[in-house]
């Protein structure tokens, strides 16, 4: 049986006999149309730094463990393991349009999907799934026109402004509107443990000069709030403030629930999050 706790802002976590995912409250009501979650590093079957629910092939982990891992949480959420289809994150802004051709790629038929950050389709029974470990996952749902987008934003993407992208993507392809689009951001790295150097910072600054994002913390080192430039990216492409949903929750903070790169030095497993329509 299915147990609900709530954790972060309309976040919560779903335990399913000890595998542990995450879920938004704002996608509640369109629970007959559309599935979605997070994973968390819990109720898997990987061992040591994979431990326990690792679902990245490119992880120190044995490739049976991860698909061991996929059944266990397709399983739960009811999507066919045959229809998942992965990106190929370069840490861009390119958003792919995923087609029925696509089933299957990365999982159960060598893909072709390259360069991909962002995937987005109208294709009922498609799983689009990103990976992560710090990195900001970004749901987006236009309710009107059936479109689902799933966005994967590290700090590269999120100043190259790639939930932006996915918004136009759907406007362009699917004549979405903006007010019709809910959006969740999960959990990554907040804005109290992802730190940057002056460069870094620059960059970020020159493109988004709202001090709010910005802590800075001495020795030419800055803290940045990368929630917090997304929620304002989907804001400013017409997403009613309303409609965006920020968990706020930390993966490095929470290492007892998430596998995080900056937390873990780089010997981790990998999340995933799932979005399809119904």
């Amino acid at each position: 049986m299915k147990t609900y706790e709530k954790i972060g802002n309309n976040t919560r976590i779903v335990n399913d006999g000890g595998l542990k995912y995450i879920q938004f409250e704002c996608f509640d009501q369109f629970n007959d149309r559309l599935i979605h979650c997070m994973s968390t590093r819990k109720g898997g079957v990987s061992t040591g730094e994979c431990s326990s629910l690792n679902l990245g092939f490119n992880r120190n982990d044995e490739r049976e463990n991860v698909i061991a891992n996929f059944n266990r949480i397709c399983s739960s959420i009811g999507v066919d393991t045959g229809n998942l289809v992965f990106s190929n994150q370069i840490h861009d802004n390119r958003i792919k349009i995923i087609g029925e051709s696509d089933k299957g790629k990365g999982f159960t038929v060598k893909s072709d999907i390259f360069g991909y950050d962002g995937l987005v389709t109208d294709i009922r029974g498609i799983a689009l799934v990103n990976f992560f470990a710090d990195c900001v996952p970004v749901f987006l749902y236009d309710f009107d026109k059936k479109v689902a987008a799933l966005v994967h934003s590290g700090w590269r993407s999120t100043l190259k402004e790639i939930s932006g992208e996915a918004v136009r993507t759907m406007k362009q392809n699917y004549n979405s509107d903006a007010t019709s689009i809910i959006a969740a951001i999960g959990p990554s790295i907040g804005s109290c443990c992802f730190e940057a150097h002056e460069d870094v910072y620059s960059l970020f600054h020159e493109q988004f000069d709202n001090h709010f994002f910005y802590n800075d913390v001495g020795a030419g080192k800055w803290k940045i709030d990368l929630q917090g430039i997304i929620e304002y990216t989907l804001k400013k492409c017409g997403i009613l403030p309303c409609n965006i949903t920020q968990s706020g929750i930390c993966t490095m903070c929470r290492r007892d629930l998430f596998f995080s790169h900056r937390g873990d030095n780089g010997r981790t497993g990998s999340l995933a999050a799932f979005m399809q329509l119904k």
